[in-house]
């Protein structure tokens, strides 16, 4: 004979595992769909805020930094013709007069490049899997936490039982 509680446990399992066989593959494409189209929305208006140039280093880049990069002075001509200068990140020893890539906003003031779209992409596939990590972890949470609620009825019930049954096993040894 089966316990009501053993095909409680039954019933419960099945539906988490359709949740799981369901909801893993939707709730990880869902997310990393969002998270990529996001990236991708941020690639483009990046990519139409910012526009590259080529400047030159003004002094020689001395020293050795833990990312090999250091802070140089830049000069470049902008779209008017106006000589312009900033500071950014070159490699170390690089000599002056050098021509580095430098990536300007719109009001002419030197910024970061824009996202690539690789970094949308990881951005999307790193969404997608912690998604899938929740799910997972949601799935084996439910599932444990089922079972300690099942268990501790069934515990309650063995001791009800035993509460009745023991005194006779008791007295069975007196004799």
């Amino acid at each position: 004979m089966i316990r009501p509680s053993d095909r409680i446990e039954t019933w419960i399992r099945r539906f988490l595992m359709l949740i799981l066989v369901l909801g893993l593959p939707v709730a990880a494409l869902s997310a990393g769909l969002t998270a990529y189209e996001s990236s991708m929305r941020t690639v483009q208006a990046q990519s139409a805020e910012r526009q590259e140039v080529t400047a030159r280093l003004t002094s020689n880049v001395k020293g050795v930094t833990t990312d090999g990069k250091q802070q140089a002075q830049v000069r470049w001509t902008d779209d008017n013709g106006k000589v312009r200068t900033g500071t950014t990140l070159v490699k170390s020893g690089t000599p002056e007069g050098a021509t580095v890539p430098v990536w300007l906003d719109r009001q002419g003031t030197i910024t970061s490049p824009p996202m690539t779209t690789l970094t949308a992409r990881t951005n999307g596939w790193f969404v997608g899997g912690m998604a899938a990590v929740g799910v997972v972890g949601g799935f084996f949470a439910a599932r444990a936490g089922t079972r300690r609620v099942l268990d501790r009825r069934r515990y309650a019930h063995w001791d009800t039982e035993w509460d009745l049954v023991e005194p006779l096993w008791s007295e069975r040894f007196r004799r």
